[in-house]
């Protein structure tokens, strides 16, 4: 034999050998439906007040800080206004 010849020999009988190490192995369990609902969190619900300060930056195209604090000042104006309106019938 030759040289060649036994090299060919040898690589064959490596790519054999070798095959098993390439197998496909098992598909991992699937997720269930109650550890995927676990993991998202629960969507938040906004008030009336922040939803309506929304409203009104968008109604001034406002947007970055300046809608921020925009509807900072607004939620608090507005909870505020409300606190103090029972108040007020208690006197």
């Amino acid at each position: 034999m030759t040289l060649a010849s036994r090299l060919a020999v040898v690589a064959i009988a490596s790519l054999f050998a070798t095959g098993t190490a390439f197998a496909q192995t098992a598909a991992p369990a699937a997720k269930t439906d109650a550890t995927t609902t676990t993991d998202k969190k629960a969507p938040k619900e906004h008030s009336t007040e922040s939803l309506e300060c929304s409203k009104q930056a968008d109604a001034k195209g406002l947007h970055g800080k300046e809608r921020k604090k925009f509807r900072s000042e607004c939620i608090k104006s507005a909870k505020a206004g409300t606190a103090a309106a029972p108040s007020a019938d208690k006197k």
